[in-house]
Order: C-alpha cells, then sequence, then structure tokens
C-alpha cells in the first residue's frame, strides 16, 4: 500500500480566502493550497485592501465585515475562475472602484450569470470588453440585498459568490437557482459558511442567506478530491493500492464519489474515517455513468477509458464546455490522436477501448488534461505534452510528484 499526501483543495482554499476576509477578526488557514490560483487569489484580496500573511503551512487573513478597505484598485486574477467570479462579489460589499481582470484564457470563460444578478441587486457595474465577461468595472456603495433569480446551469460557482455575499448584505438574499450544476460544490460553500457561523436555508430551488456577517476561524483545509482523483484512477489502471489520508467519510468534496465510478468499474475500494484507499483488481469494466455533479474528474475517467474492457459513456457534462478550455473536445481530439474511437455529443462523449499510442498530448493549458493523460500514461510510455508546465495552476509539483509514484510502483 501507498499512502499519499495531495495537496490541500482549491475549491476550499478559495471559499475559505473569501470567508476568511469578510470575517470579523483574524482567520488562520491550516494548509491551504499553494498553486497559481491560490497565490492570485490571494494577491488580489492585497490589492483590494486585506491584511494577508503567508508562512509555510499557514496564512493569517484579518478580516473586514464592511468590505475592501482600497477605495480603489486594479485586481488581475490571473487563470483563476475562483477569484474571478468571488472577489467582484466581495468587492461590491464594500465602497469604492474595483477594476477586474484576467487572462486571456479567463476572458473567454463566462461572468454573466453572476454580474446580471449583482446589477438586479443595484450593483452598478460595467464590462469594458465582451458583454458578460472580464474585464468589469465595479463601483461598489453596498449591497441592500432582497429577492434575486439566478441561472446556474454553466457554473455552480455563480451562486457560491452569491451565497458567500449574502451574508454581508444589508438583508440578506433570496436566490432562487434555475438549472443548477456540481451540487456537491454548493454543499462545500454551505458547510464552509456554517463553520463561519452562517446557516443557509433551503426551500425548494430557494436559498434564503440572512445577514449578520461571519466569525473568524482557525481553519485546515482538507486535501483536494480533485487531484486525488489521479491518484486513485493511477492504482485502478496499475493494480497498485493507494490511500489518501485526509479524505474520509466526512470530507466536504463532492469529486470524492469519483472513486464509486472506479469501484463500478472493478477497483476495489475502502472508506474510513479519515482516509480513502483504491486497490486496483488488474481489470476495468465498462460503464455508462452521468457525471454532472463531479464533473471535474470526467478528463481523469476519459483518459483511462479505452483500458477499460467495453465502452465507456460519459453523460451530462455539457459544463465542461465551459472550464478552462471545451474539455469534452480536447479530451476527444487526444484519445483519437492516440488512435482510439470516440463519439461524442453536445453533453456527452463514448470511448471504446483500445491501446493507445504514445503521442504529444495538447492540453490547451488546462491542467487537468495535463494530469489525467499523465495517469493514462502509466500504461503508455512515451507519452509527452504540449504544456506541461499548465499544471501549476493547482499543483504545481504534479510532474516530480507522478515520477515517483511510477518509480514507487516500478511502472
Amino acid at each position: 500500500m501507498t499512502v499519499l499526501a495531495v495537496p490541500g483543495s482549491k475549491s476550499v482554499t478559495a471559499r475559505a480566502l473569501f470567508l476568511a476576509a469578510a470575517a470579523d477578526g483574524v482567520t488562520v488557514l491550516r494548509d491551504p493550497l499553494l498553486s497559481d490560483d491560490t497565490e492570485g487569489f490571494a494577491e488580489g484580496l492585497t490589492r483590494l485592501g486585506y491584511d494577508v500573511e503567508r508562512s509555510p503551512g499557514a496564512w493569517r487573513i484579518t478580516g473586514r465585515p464592511a468590505g475592501p478597505a482600497a477605495g480603489h484598485a486594479e485586481v488581475f486574477t490571473r487563470d483563476a475562475a475562483t477569484a474571478a467570479r468571488f472577489l467582484p462579489a466581495l468587492a461590491a460589499a464594500g465602497h469604492g472602484t474595483f477594476r477586474f481582470d484576467a487572462s486571456a484564457q479567463m476572458r473567454r470563460r463566462p461572468v454573466a450569470p453572476l454580474t446580471e444578478a449583482l446589477r438586479t441587486l443595484g450593483v452598478d457595474l460595467a464590462y469594458e470588453g465582451e458583454e458578460g465577461h472580464l474585464p468589469l468595472r465595479v463601483v461598489a456603495d453596498g449591497v441592500k440585498g432582497g429577492a434575486i433569480e439566478l441561472d446556474a446551469s454553466l457554473s455552480s460557482q455563480f451562486l457560491t459568490a452569491l451565497l458567500l455575499l449574502g451574508p454581508l448584505t444589508k438583508e440578506g438574499l433570496r436566490i432562487r437557482v434555475t438549472g443548477i450544476v456540481s451540487v456537491p460544490y454548493v454543499e462545500i460553500t454551505l458547510a464552509m459558511m456554517r463553520r463561519f457561523g452562517v446557516e443557509v436555508a433551503r426551500e425548494g430551488d430557494t436559498f434564503v442567506v440572512p445577514p449578520g456577517g461571519y466569525r473568524a476561524q482557525d481553519y485546515p483545509i482538507e486535501p483536494d478530491a480533485s487531484t486525488a482523483s489521479y491518484v486513485f484512477a493511477a492504482a485502478a489502471l496499475a493494480g497498485r493500492t493507494a490511500t489518501v489520508p485526509g479524505l474520509g467519510r466526512d470530507a466536504l468534496q463532492g469529486d470524492l464519489r469519483f472513486v464509486d465510478v472506479l469501484e463500478r468499474m472493478g477497483a476495489r475500494v475502502e472508506t474510513t474515517a479519515d482516509a480513502t484507499t483504491v486497490t486496483g483488481t488488474g481489470r476495468l469494466s465498462g460503464l455508462t455513468v452521468a457525471m454532472r455533479d463531479i464533473s471535474d474528474t470526467m478528463p481523469t475517467l476519459a483518459a483511462i477509458a479505452p483500458f477499460a474492457d467495453g465502452p465507456v459513456r460519459i453523460e451530462d457534462v455539457y459544463n465542461t464546455r465551459v472550464k478552462e478550455c471545451d474539455r469534452l473536445e480536447a479530451c476527444a481530439l487526444n484519445l483519437r490522436a492516440q488512435g482510439i474511437e470516440v463519439a461524442t455529443g453536445r453533453d456527452w462523449i463514448e470511448i471504446h477501448p483500445g491501446t493507445p499510442k504514445p503521442v504529444e498530448i495538447a492540453c490547451h493549458r488546462d491542467h487537468r488534461i495535463a494530469m489525467s493523460f499523465a495517469v493514462a500514461g502509466l500504461r503508455t510510455p512515451g507519452t509527452t505534452f504540449d504544456d506541461p508546465g499548465c499544471v501549476k495552476k493547482t499543483f504545481p509539483g504534479f510532474h516530480a510528484f507522478f515520477a515517483d509514484l511510477r518509480r514507487t510502483w516500478e511502472v
């Protein structure tokens, strides 16, 4: 058995940074993820005037319930969707003029569902380029609150941004949601808000967020379940056993449910109070699986799918087309380049068994494409990548980590 410590959760770290900035007092985040996305988020907070002290193993953030200390700020959110979508909501609760921009990749991703909701709440904002996309200017004067409707069919991050904003408004929020995806990520948000002192009520498709603010916490960041999917898939593919501590029965992240998919394919899975273990059995069965709620792990499954004994069909993953790249199409193109038969539709991909040939994987500047096909490379020696450095977004040390794993397993 190989015990592998994976980095902290990107999703949890980003939410914790918002909550810490909004809370009354000093919050300590234990073992936050150190990556381009989270560094960009923390830098954004600093530009907005928050006191962020970073040291090894812990970040200390002095919260400001009244909003950013800066009256004016230029914030560059890099490739980070969480920063690009959460920070404008945080800034709206304060007073001042704040401009948000991002990389060319992030500029292509939508923010309109969130910004239109903020406009409904009376926030003065304007796009400086393409409608519905960054760059964005926010002229903030606090948020009164009230009732709004939100289309969350493209990303749950729009809902999370509004949920996190709710306690900072004068009257709270009633958010009626349509078309929600990635529900487990919303559950992470609600659980973390509860930890910081806010209880959100749910009435059918409506979330009721009370005003009143947050309380500072000493908050540990659990390992990243999406990153752990690469370890678990590698074990299933290589016929080895891998244990990830810190991701047990009470883990916040829904992407841990990826192990249920591996179990359906033939792997053995054991989940205890504080760890999850996957053992490969030498067999992977084909299956049909809906991955709407764990869509960040879709590329992981797609990359190893050719090694199954039957077709693997992944359904209900349209939202993967508006991530860092069109992930569904990127997986299909790379698999076809490897000589694998693939069919796709609007929200599905079907991958047939085969023996992938080693090729240069087109990463499309997407960390999840690179890491997923690195896992499949255990069975396809000679696989290379056109942009191996894109993993810095969430796991800068991934390639060294994975090389160590290969040596340990002698594969």
